[in-house]
This record gives structure tokens, C-alpha cells and sequence, in this order.
């Protein structure tokens, strides 16, 4: 028998998730949301919404910020693909009665990271 040091109770205690922490409830593979979106979206959420013990609010807004101008980057079937993402998420967080404020912030997640639809080329009619 070995003596191994008891690191089950060392990484409880290091995977404890700080107070102040901003975390977005797990989303089921089965909605078919696009993975990278949806990484993106946890990132957003936790820069965002994390207290400044957690996050350093300077460094996050400037993460932000280049997250708000890679997402203004998508046109055409890509920036439909999301919106459909996004609006099966807004469904998703219904049925599951999450609050209000979740719901809110997908409606207004593109618009407000100045994503238009301006961006993508005009259709033709």
C-alpha cells in the first residue's frame, strides 16, 4: 500500500467556486446550440456578471469589448444560425422557468453588442 496524499479533499476545496462568481446554467447538448457560441456565451456571462473580487472589471471590459467586435464580425448564415441559437436558448429558459433577468439578457444579447443585421449584406428583392 502506498501513502498517497488524501487529494480528494485538496481539490474540493480548490474547486469551490468563489462567492461573487457569475456562472450561466448549463445548456443540454440536445438544443443543438452551436458549442463555440455557447462558450463564448459562458465567458460573456462570467466577465460580465462576476463581482471585481473575482474578475478585475478593467481587464473584463476590455475583454468584452473584443468580444462585442468579433460577434458585430457575423453576416449572413452565420449571424442567422445565431440568432436561431439564440432564440431556442430564449425557449429553453422558459420552459425551465429560469428568472426573468436570463431571459431578458438572451432577447438582448446581440443587440446589445451592436450586432445588426446593417452588418450583413442587403438582401436583394
Amino acid at each position: 500500500m502506498s501513502d498517497e496524499p488524501d487529494e480528494p479533499d485538496e481539490l474540493d476545496e480548490a474547486d469551490e467556486v468563489p462567492e461573487g462568481t457569475a456562472v450561466f446554467p448549463e445548456i443540454p447538448e440536445e438544443l443543438g446550440i452551436h458549442p463555440l457560441f455557447l462558450a463564448m456565451l459562458h465567458a460573456y456571462v462570467f466577465l460580465d456578471g462576476s463581482d471585481t473580487s473575482v474578475v478585475n472589471g478593467e481587464a473584463s471590459s476590455e475583454s468584452m469589448e473584443y468580444m462585442a467586435m468579433y460577434l458585430q464580425r457575423l453576416s449572413g448564415e452565420e449571424l442567422q444560425r445565431t440568432k436561431e441559437d439564440i432564440d431556442t436558448l430564449v425557449g429553453y429558459a422558459k420552459e425551465e422557468k429560469w428568472p426573468k433577468q436570463y431571459v431578458v439578457f438572451l432577447k438582448s444579447f446581440l443587440a446589445d453588442n451592436g450586432v445588426t443585421d446593417s452588418g450583413s449584406a442587403p438582401s436583394e428583392e
